[in-house]
């Protein structure tokens, strides 16, 4: 392992790494390779849900100058999280979950800001998609001030799927998309809530637009017409905060 670039080569090494449950980011695998081994690796990639590609022997080679036999595993900063197993403790401690999906963000930067901001809104936990997403790295890591290390982050191979969990746990499923009409402070965000952010470049998946419960958008002005999306995600986050917030005092006062 190259402790510098959290990276595991070569083929029996992935397969132990899998065995011992480590948790493998993604993998890059040489096209055209086919020996029982390498095949009984590709397996078990496939059986632990790791994103892997092929790629040109050039790629892994440019990776590192070690022997990584066809093979290149980066290892994850973080433990994966189960959304199943998340949810019940949100509401068996009193609170009102607020889940964050974020559908193929993928700089880096942008989600370890995301991430960061996040947590200061009180946010329950990301979801992100398998594949698509931001390698969670060393710099995700320190871009999120380490909020990374302490905010569950739970991965699907399909959102949708991750959505109809969510609302079958009670939660109000919110679309974060410039053609909506509904602004985002006139949402109820009391409820149990949900919010899906896309990158900026590409929105969120027509199929998640569809599936969400109320599409929401930021006012904008002049001749831009789209925020970076991890400001957008604090300014819909904090009114999040402002109105449970403000809902908490004014039970407290009766």
């Amino acid at each position: 392992m190259e402790r510098e670039n959290k990276i595991i080569f070569g083929i029996r090494a992935v397969i132990e790494a899998l065995n011992a449950g480590k948790e493998i980011e993604k993998a890059l695998v040489r096209k055209g390779s086919g020996s029982d081994l390498f095949r009984e690796m590709v397996k078990k990639l496939r059986e632990h849900n790791v994103h892997f590609q092929y790629v040109p022997q050039e790629k892994l080679n440019r990776t590192t100058k070690k022997n990584h036999q066809g093979v290149i595993a980066f290892l994850s900063e973080i433990s994966y999280s189960d959304l199943s197993m998340v949810l019940p403790g949100i509401y068996e401690s009193g609170e009102i979950p607020l889940i964050l999906i974020l559908d193929r963000v993928s700089d880096v930067r942008n989600f370890g800001a995301i991430a960061r901001t996040a947590i200061c809104a009180g946010v329950h936990a990301i979801v992100i998609p398998l594949r698509g997403s931001a390698m969670i790295n060393a710099d995700a890591v320190k871009t999120s001030a380490g909020a990374l290390h302490s905010l569950p982050v739970c991965r699907f191979e399909n959102l949708l799927d991750a959505v109809r969990l969510l609302k079958d746990s009670g939660l109000h499923i919110f679309a974060a998309s410039e053609k909506s009409s509904a602004l985002y402070y006139e949402a109820d965000f009391n409820l149990p809530a949900a919010i899906i952010m896309g990158a900026e470049d590409k929105g969120i998946l027509s199929e998640l637009l569809n599936a969400s419960d109320a599409p929401i958008s930021i006012p904008m002005k002049g001749a831009i017409s789209s925020l970076n999306v991890s400001v957008a995600a604090g300014i819909i986050l904090f009114e999040v905060l402002r109105q449970r917030k403000a809902f908490t005092q004014a039970a407290a006062d009766g």
